[in-house]
């Protein structure tokens, strides 16, 4: 299989295929990187969205190996967390990207969901989603580095629950089958009835509000939620299909994720 990449636009998603997932990882990677010194270059700070997901893992590597980037200067956020998990649990959305990240590149400023405030209950998420909002909005979110899970969603905005006209910034929802059965299958939790059945989450207006994203979807278990991006209407049906609406947005796939553009 060639090496090189093939690009195509969807209406206002420009969309590019890799041979494999290290090569997808290491383009979302270095775009990101790009971005941030690039703006970093024209204002005093840059506010970033990053999701949390092993799909994410060669994204973050590179970003974490790329140089020029003032990190003292970045506001980082990330978009969901789970309701009811223990502080110190593994499966964490904050503690993977401290690990993954946050630990190794020191953003001057991170704002983490349910870890300085609980999360125990959904009347704690309802706190902390206010609170959490009131960050969000002080400015503008430049950049939202993001995936898209098998049933179609961006953050936990699963398609019960999604709403490309959403009033609120960030809300607790009620998780979706098919996506907590994905938690499973990406081997975070052992059994489904370990995965929490409730989560705080930005909304997909807070997520398509920001000037940038790139989204990273690698692996044959998201070939289907790929497939109704590029191919079905935009719908809540399928939520990533928000993101063919969206000017700023690059959607990166492999050929395991996407076989063929066309």
């Amino acid at each position: 299989m060639s090496t090189e990449s093939e690009s195509t636009t969807i209406d206002q998603l420009r969309v590019v295929r890799h041979a494999d997932r290290q090569s997808l990882g290491q383009a979302a990677g270095q775009e990101i990187a790009a971005f941030l010194r690039e703006r970093l270059g024209e204002q005093a700070n840059v506010r970033v969205v990053f999701a949390a997901a092993p799909s994410q893992n060669e994204t973050l590597a590179t970003l974490v190996a790329a140089e020029g980037i003032d990190w003292s200067r970045v506001v980082a956020f990330h978009m969901d967390e789970y309701v009811g998990l223990a502080i110190d649990a593994t499966q964490r959305f904050s503690r993977y990207l401290r690990e993954q990240l946050f630990d190794r590149v020191q953003p001057g400023r991170v704002e983490l969901i349910g870890v300085e405030h609980s999360l125990a209950t959904l009347a704690d998420a309802e706190v902390e989603c206010q609170r959490y909002a009131g960050l969000l909005t002080e400015a503008p979110i430049d950049l939202v580095c993001l995936g898209i899970g098998e049933n179609g969603h961006i953050a936990f905005n699963d398609p019960p629950v999604a709403d490309f006209d959403d009033s609120l910034a960030v809300k607790p929802v009620e998780l979706d089958l098919a996506c907590r059965q994905q938690q499973v299958n990406d081997g975070c939790f052992p059994t489904l009835n370990a995965v929490p059945t409730h989560a705080v989450t930005l909304t997909i207006p807070t997520l398509v509000r920001a000037e940038r994203m790139v989204c990273a979807v690698p692996g044959p278990t998201k070939r289907e939620a790929v497939a109704g991006v590029l191919a079905g209407p935009v719908s809540t049906a399928c939520p990533a299909t928000i993101l063919r609406t969206h000017a700023g947005c690059t959607l990166h796939v492999d050929a395991d994720s996407c076989p063929q553009l066309s």
